[in-house]
């Protein structure tokens, strides 16, 4: 990619081969600063830019929403007819127009130790995810890394040791951190790991457990609006333990607790579909911001997608999306059927080739047949796996059936990165290109490729692209993904259930009915929203609570309840 850009844009390129020494932080560095020279090279070019019908200034401006200073400015400058004052309001326009952060994530969790050439473990500043932080570290830019999947020690202990991650006297930071959380209690546990190690979090990211892109990490049963409630009521008591952890870690560095008070921001994604539910969760939650990411991929602008795979997407259905075992991780992904990744993965157990080659090896972690890690996606491993499985006279069903989740895992260190090979704007061979994505269900909702300016216009109100049926309420959607989820892990975990399954299990159904009841209280709430969509949200929640009192956990005792069809507006 950096070869690609280098040379599309005339900057000088020199290759970082795997022979040289800490070559993945070294290309992870050289790429960022590649792309800060990029992004402040289009800024200058769009600052200096005409205002003219068309134009790429004039285009930055309208898509902005209406409520913004800035489009009430320009709106101003439309309006004046005085030359003098004109200019004058144009410079001011383009003193304002300010670059994005180049932000990028590490998926804490993916971080195998690397081996040397005596294939002896490398020392830890080498395994792959501290390498990608050091590659971020080094880099000009000044902007956040995302951390998502959870706890890292090694990682942790490694950013503790990085003064780049430490406040100037103004308070201000260099290099900032943003936490991936599905809930609160992992927010407060990991705000406070880092915080003692003298790092702030900048930023509290919620995602939606299901309703999301990419690995799914399901909560136990807790739904994104009884969590966001949580967040809204201990925002302020999570500031101030973390203020006085940070304190008492800069004092053990030396350092002084800047004067300006250190403050985060919450935010949240996750299945958000219209411009109503998007101020919802702003004006009654507080958030600081909101997160599009899937009805991304169907703008040729804005996502690097292949033609294929774009028109697939705009023309799937809700049941084409589904959660799926394909990550080697053992994590549960959200996917899309018929993809060519899929179809490839379908013509290699047909030909009796199952797996793929692992030439990345960015998701190895299986050492069941071999010293050193192997991906349980490869050739290698699915051998192995269906080997053994054949030789231990299992039923035929459950043979069948195991080796099904064997062959279900696919690369996506090949399918996930092959896009950006094959898309419209790549140089790169498109043979042998295999595709996958991971959309969140939401996307199913947005039928057509859009332009940038109606996906903004979108997402601020202006314009309608969601097409089709009726779409249920962000949260109803996230509730029946959470049902259906209960309901594949009770089947799971059906023939060899044990009591602290079962507690589990009884946990979560108790979780998603008290998310029921909070739901039915909030409706009243939804003031943007008319009467007929608020009856029909409260019919969605009484259904999926008499589903809930359906299913059965094996070892309960089903007794018969009756539930109450209260109206509470």
């Amino acid at each position: 990619m950096r070869k690609h850009h280098s040379l599309l844009n005339g900057e000088p390129y020199s290759p970082i081969t795997v022979r040289e020494p800490d070559y993945r932080a070294r290309r992870i560095t050289a790429y960022l600063n590649l792309v800060g020279r990029l992004v402040e090279r289009q800024t200058a070019a769009l600052k200096s830019s005409p205002f003219n019908k068309g134009s790429e200034i004039v285009r930055f401006f309208e898509m902005l929403p209406n409520l913004s200073p800035l489009k009430s400015l320009y709106d101003r400058m439309l309006r004046t007819t005085d030359a003098a004052k004109k200019l004058a309001i144009e410079g001011q326009l383009r003193s304002q127009i300010v670059a994005g952060d180049i932000d990028v994530n590490v998926m804490t969790k993916v971080d195998k130790t690397n081996f040397g050439k005596d294939n002896e473990p490398l020392p830890p500043e080498f395994s792959d995810a501290v390498a990608a932080m050091r590659g971020f570290i080094k880099s000009d830019l000044n902007s956040s890394v995302v951390l998502s999947a959870g706890l890292n020690s090694r990682l942790f202990a490694y950013m503790a040791q990085c003064t780049e991650f430490l406040p100037a006297t103004d308070g201000s930071l260099k290099k900032r951190v943003i936490l991936k959380v599905s809930d609160y209690r992992s927010a407060y546990v990991q705000g406070k790991i880092l915080a003692k190690k003298g790092i702030w979090c900048s930023e509290f990211r919620i995602e939606s457990g299901l309703n999301c892109g990419g690995h799914a990490f399901a909560t136990d049963g807790y739904l994104l609006g009884p969590i966001l409630e949580e967040f809204k009521s201990k925002r302020r008591s999570l500031a101030d333990e973390l203020v006085q952890l940070y304190s008492a870690a800069l004092k053990e560095k030396g350092l002084q607790m800047p004067q300006t008070p250190m403050e985060f921001l919450i935010t949240v994604q996750g299945g958000i579909g219209t411009a109503k539910e998007d101020a919802f969760l702003r004006e009654h939650y507080g958030v600081d911001g909101t997160g599009w990411g899937s009805p991304f991929l169907l703008v040729p602008e804005a996502t690097n997608v292949d033609d294929e795979t774009r028109s697939q997407l705009a023309g799937s259905l809700r049941e084409d999306f589904y959660l799926s075992g394909a990550s080697p991780l053992g994590i549960s992904f959200n996917n899309l059927r018929n993809t060519s990744s899929e179809k490839q993965l379908r013509q290699r157990i047909e030909e009796g080739k199952p797996g793929a080659p692992c030439t990345k090896k960015l998701l190895v972690s299986n050492t069941e047949f071999t010293k050193e890690p192997i991906c349980t996606a490869s050739n290698q491993y699915q051998a192995l796996k269906i080997a053994e499985l054949k030789s231990l006279g299992l039923p035929p069903s459950e043979l069948e059936e195991k080796i099904g989740r064997v062959l279900e895992k696919a690369c996506l260190c090949e399918g996930l990165s092959a896009t950006g090979a094959v898309g419209e704007n790549s140089s790169g061979d498109k043979k042998e290109r295999a595709v996958a994505v991971c959309p969140g269900p939401n996307l199913a909702y947005f039928s057509n490729i859009a332009s940038l300016e109606d996906m903004v216009g979108h997402i601020y109100g202006r314009v309608q692209l969601l097409t089709g049926a009726h779409r249920p309420n962000m949260f109803i959607q996230e509730l029946r993904l959470y049902v259906d989820y209960l309901k594949s892990e009770i089947r799971r975990r059906v023939d060899s259930l044990t009591v602290k399954d079962q507690k589990y299990l009884r946990s979560f159904a108790d979780s998603l009915q008290e998310g029921i009841e909070y739901y039915k209280s909030m409706i009243p709430l939804l003031v943007e929203e008319t009467e007929r969509y608020k009856d029909i949200m409260l019919e969605e929640l009484l259904q999926f609570q008499k589903e809930l009192l359906r299913i059965i956990i094996p070892g309960e005792i089903a007794e018969p309840v009756l539930v109450a069809n209260l109206n509470p507006h």
